[in-house]
């Protein structure tokens, strides 16, 4: 393996061989979804800058965007403390990032809080 690549090693992925992946605007903070990553999700998006998640309802890879065009151009990766999750600061091009057609997931607020 790639030495760049042996961070990869290091994360520690569920029993399905999956990692969340939060997705995060590289300019203002706004977390804007969370997905899965597998390593070859991972290798996919660290090889084209762009954000590549591992769909679990259709267990197959999927290129964030590829049929709406609101892809995610990669800036940077880091993985938190545990290994256990990883975090995307992105260009959501689009400025859409929630299958709804808003710019994010998050987007229902709990009362009361």
């Amino acid at each position: 393996m790639n030495s760049n690549l042996m961070w990869i090693e290091r994360l520690k992925f569920n029993e399905n061989g999956l990692i969340p992946a939060i997705a995060q605007d590289y300019q203002d903070g706004a977390v804007l979804m969370m997905a899965w990553m597998n390593k070859e999700s991972i290798q996919q998006t660290l090889a084209t800058k762009e954000a590549h998640y591992w769909s679990r309802s259709r267990s197959e890879l999927w290129h964030k965007g590829a049929t709406s065009g609101h892809i995610q151009k990669v800036k940077s990766v880091y993985y938190d403390c545990d290994a256990d999750t990883l975090l995307l600061k992105i260009e959501q091009v689009g400025d859409v990032a929630c299958h709804t057609g808003v710019r994010s997931c998050f987007f229902h607020q709990v009362s009361g809080v």
